[in-house]
């Protein structure tokens, strides 16, 4: 039978997917001589070599099966009929006798028959098959793969002799480098222009009517006539302009709130609407450093003349030496009158029953009979602020009616 050594080195043993496969070659030999071919098999016919070489895993023949039968057909006959023309026996030879293996390849074992003669080296020897056994031996070569495969042509040529070796090559390691996620680009923008900044709301003391030539201005301005609250501000003219020095604080007004202009009377619990200066200034406790004129209140004989019929209607009285009429209003009042300044209401000229006693005074916490009261604190700020020099005025009622 015909043996040889497949991809594993045993008989027989197939490794799935390392298929092997066939090639021939015809080789010039002498006349009668076994091929000396390693790793395969050989058909020696009248000087010719017919080798059968198998090619492992990695090799392979561009032919597909149909066509690689069809070739060793024709090899097979070829064969059969170079041995049909002579009377001798043919030998087929395997490179085992004076076979020199090469690493990677093995040659199955077989059995060893002589062939005499003198200058004749030992051969295993078996019968050449009828030309459909070469082509079953090729059907069993064949491999079931339809992988396709290299032709031998394109094979690696080795110059010394035909060696089929097999090695295994593991793929070249490869570092897969992962760049990095490109951050965002965030596209260019232009920064949104800033509008113009807005020129600031002119000050309340450069609307208010009846200013004039003061420099200093207290500012009482309520939302309307009927409310007992106001708004107090202070503001001082410089070289280039108004600015608010105090406020804005709450105001405490007479209990039936602004008067309009002109119509304040006598013990109507309004407070006057308008533009006034400022008389003296008072107190029942001591002076606190004002720059106005100031009068202590020495005991309950200081009184003020509330009555139209007195001649001394709206003054300041002392009742040891004068006579201040019906009824005065004793000044000696604490805490209201702690600290106080006359506001300048009425007084030049005089009328008669159109109100009386208008004082900026310490608040009591409510409303007032007419007058203008704020926290003595704030108060103090105030009176130690006003100049005579200033020519100081303080414009009192409804926005509406003090405002242009």
């Amino acid at each position: 039978m015909l043996s040889w050594s497949g991809p594993t080195g045993q008989r027989g043993r197939h490794v799935e997917g390392t298929c092997a496969a066939v090639t021939g070659a015809a080789v010039p030999t002498k006349a009668g001589a076994p091929a000396d071919v390693v790793g395969a098999g050989a058909a020696v016919v009248d000087g010719l070599t017919a080798v059968v070489a198998p090619v492992g895993a990695g090799a392979a023949v561009l032919e597909d099966r149909a066509v690689a039968l069809r070739r060793w057909a024709a090899v097979g006959v070829a064969v059969a009929q170079a041995a049909a023309a002579t009377p001798e026996r043919r030998t087929v030879a395997t490179s085992r006798a004076g076979m020199r293996l090469e690493p990677g390849t093995v040659a199955h074992p077989s059995s060893h028959r002589q062939i005499g003669g003198p200058g004749r080296r030992s051969a295993s020897r078996i019968a050449v098959p009828s030309v459909s056994a070469l082509v079953g031996a090729t059907l069993v070569m064949s491999c079931a793969s339809t992988r396709p495969v290299v032709s031998a042509r394109h094979a690696r040529p080795d110059h010394a002799r035909a060696v089929t070796t097999t090695t295994a090559t593991a793929p070249e390691a490869t570092t897969a480098t992962t760049a990095a996620p490109a951050s965002p680009v965030t596209p260019a923008t232009t920064a949104p222009t800033a509008p113009p900044p807005t020129a600031p709301a002119p000050l309340l003391v450069t609307r208010l009517a009846g200013v004039g030539d003061a420099a200093q201005v207290v500012a009482v301005v309520a939302s309307g006539y009927g409310t007992t609250v106001a708004t107090l501000t202070a503001y001082q003219r410089q070289s280039g302009g108004w600015q608010q020095v105090f406020g804005p604080w709450t105001a405490e007004l007479g209990y039936h709130g602004f008067a309009p202009p002109g119509q304040k009377a006598e013990g109507d619990g309004r407070t006057p609407t308008g533009s006034f200066g400022f008389g003296f200034f008072f107190g029942v406790d001591a002076d606190p450093g004002v720059h106005f004129p100031f009068r202590p209140v020495t005991g309950n004989n200081i009184v003020w003349d509330d009555d139209p019929q007195s001649p001394l209607y709206n003054q300041w009285v002392d009742d040891t030496s004068a006579n201040p009429g019906a009824n005065p209003e004793p000044m000696d009042n604490t805490p209201a009158y702690d600290y106080g300044a006359v506001i300048a209401y009425n007084t030049s000229p005089v009328v008669p029953g159109a109100g009386s006693a208008i004082f900026l005074h310490v608040s009591t916490g409510g409303p007032t009979a007419g007058c203008v009261s704020i926290p003595v604190d704030e108060l103090l700020q105030v009176l130690r602020w006003l100049d005579p020099a200033q020519q100081p005025r303080i414009v009192m009622g409804p926005a509406a009616a003090v405002t242009s």
